[in-house]
């Protein structure tokens, strides 16, 4: 702190990394203390500590899904001033609370009517961004059911000091984008489904009468689209799962399907997402493949520290395995795998432990955590060791504390184990994942004899920016699905390969 008076300086906080705030009053600093998880508040003037949070007994952390490190809060919102008094409001995981530093006991949830039986994610929309204290009443909270993932609007008021939410309108829509005109209560906001695409809409700020502005997609209709549903079983150790099915529009129970799972960490909240057909950059679209015939099935993954890749299996292997089990419609000797980054690793290290599936494609895979742990991610420059350490790769420890976790979670120790054909994405100008992962991989398949192919877009990124790649990629991945699911013919690349300088020619394409 600097007193601007007398220049006097002096330190309120040391080696913290974490949230932190100054009230607009400047008397009181509030920050996230990671070690607890909660907030606390240092009176400035009696230099006095509080917990402001600790009475809620509710989850002010993030949750990491398995990370080994210490999470970071789930965030500070905004100042705001109630009878006179600074409140700060910050969110726990699923509520929204004001934090009163003067009097903690004032403090109190916003949303304490989170007592319903499907739990639901509430947060605050602000629309006072150049204020120094927000007025609550201007403000707007949503609430996302945890179990449907319908999406609502609330207004907020008091009555008799208690905060009292009124819904103005509820969705089984997402919404993407909210936005208030400055010196009236007109807004503007998109909401969209798997099948609607996110058309701007407008009304009040009370949500009645709303009219849309768009209309983007009207030749949607000619075209066979698909539908998604929530899913749910238990892993394999007895946890509750959840995930997503993608299914033609004109989708016939009497039929056979192939069906193709992707995966990254957890997808159920993105059940709304709207997937305008076009060139992939990495991953296949639910869209695209429903369309054509395919099922799309995408996991959540739940993982424990250290091993990421028995937690991937658990989770993935298991919902595969409930959904041939529960529908006759699919098909279990046409089931396909395919990631992106984290994604790709976890299906390069899925077929060395189960040979289920009849095709698998991995875009930016680790091979080799050993190598990968001693790299650098080109491009930002940091060394690649706290991927590993403490971030998504969740091992925990240093190569050297526990090698071992290191072999059983690297696909590259067990690819002897391997009988799924493998297409391989991994671009030589990649700044997240080194490129030399996906040769590792690709030698070693190679060396072992298994059916294994290596597309690379020099100069591309870790998601290929460049359109004519993008297009090359789209045809490449389907016709590798197609030859494996649908049974259609070979294609040459894939029986005969294609010399560099005349990579894309064959679509009509200029790779760059």
């Amino acid at each position: 702190m600097v007193n601007f008076e007398t220049g006097e300086k002096f330190v309120i906080n040391k080696a913290h990394g974490f949230d932190n705030e100054l009230s607009p009053s400047g008397k009181f600093y509030l920050y996230y203390d990671g070690a607890d998880s909660n907030w606390v508040a240092l009176s400035l003037e009696a230099n006095l500590k509080t917990n402001l949070t600790e009475q809620f007994k509710d989850v002010f952390a993030m949750d990491l899904n398995g990370m080994p490190y210490i999470p970071e809060s789930e965030g500070g919102v905004a100042w705001t001033l109630l009878d006179g008094k600074e409140f700060y409001l910050v969110n726990s995981q699923h509520n929204v609370y004001a934090l009163c530093p003067s009097d903690p006991s004032l403090s109190f949830s916003l949303t304490n009517t989170n007592k319903t039986k499907d739990l639901v994610t509430y947060r605050l929309k602000n629309f006072d961004t150049d204020s120094t204290y927000i007025t609550l009443e201007n403000s707007l909270l949503s609430g996302v059911n945890f179990r449907t993932k319908a999406e609502a609007y609330y207004a907020l008021d008091f009555q008799d000091k208690s905060p009292v939410l009124t819904k103005l309108i509820e969705s089984d829509h997402q919404f993407i984008y909210l936005t208030k005109a400055d010196e009236s209560d007109e807004i503007l906001f998109r909401r969209m489904s798997f099948i609607d695409y996110p058309e701007l809409e407008t009304c009040r700020l009370d949500f009645k009468n709303c009219r849309k502005l768009t209309e983007t997609n009207p030749q949607q209709k000619e075209y066979n689209w698909g539908t998604v549903e929530m899913v749910e079983w238990k892993s394999f150790d007895g946890r509750s799962l959840r995930g997503l099915l993608y299914k033609p529009e004109d989708f016939d129970a009497t039929k056979s399907y192939p069906m193709i799972t992707y995966f990254y960490e957890k997808y159920t909240q993105d059940i709304h997402v709207h997937y305008a057909p076009k060139p992939t950059a990495s991953i296949v679209f639910p869209t695209e493949y429903v369309s054509n015939g395919y099922l799309i099935f995408i996991p959540d993954i739940e993982y424990n520290a250290g091993h990421p890749a028995k937690s991937a299996y658990d989770c993935i292997v298991s919902g595969t395995d409930y959904l041939t089990r529960t529908n006759s419609w699919i098909d279990s000797t046409r089931m396909g795998l395919q990631g992106q980054s984290w994604g790709g690793y976890q299906t390069a290290q899925l077929i060395t432990m189960t040979g289920k599936y009849r095709a698998a494609m991995a875009g930016a895979p680790v091979s080799n955590m050993f190598s990968a742990y001693g790299g650098v991610r080109w491009g930002s420059g940091l060394s690649r060791m706290f991927q590993y350490e403490r971030a998504q790769s969740r091992i925990g420890y240093t190569i050297w504390e526990k090698p071992e976790l290191y072999v059983e979670n690297s696909p590259l120790f067990a690819l002897n184990k391997v009988t799924t054909p493998l297409l391989i994405m991994h671009n030589d100008g990649d700044g997240a994942v080194p490129w030399y992962q996906g040769i590792e991989l690709y030698m070693g398949l190679r060396r072992l004899g298994q059916p294994v192919w290596l597309l690379n877009y020099n100069g591309d990124e870790h998601n290929l920016m460049k359109m004519p790649n993008r297009v090359d990629l789209s045809i490449r991945m389907r016709q590798f699905f197609d030859y494996y699911l649908l049974g259609a013919p070979i294609q040459v690349w894939m029986e005969e390969g294609v010399p560099a300088i005349s990579k894309g020619k064959e679509f009509g394409l200029e790779l760059k």
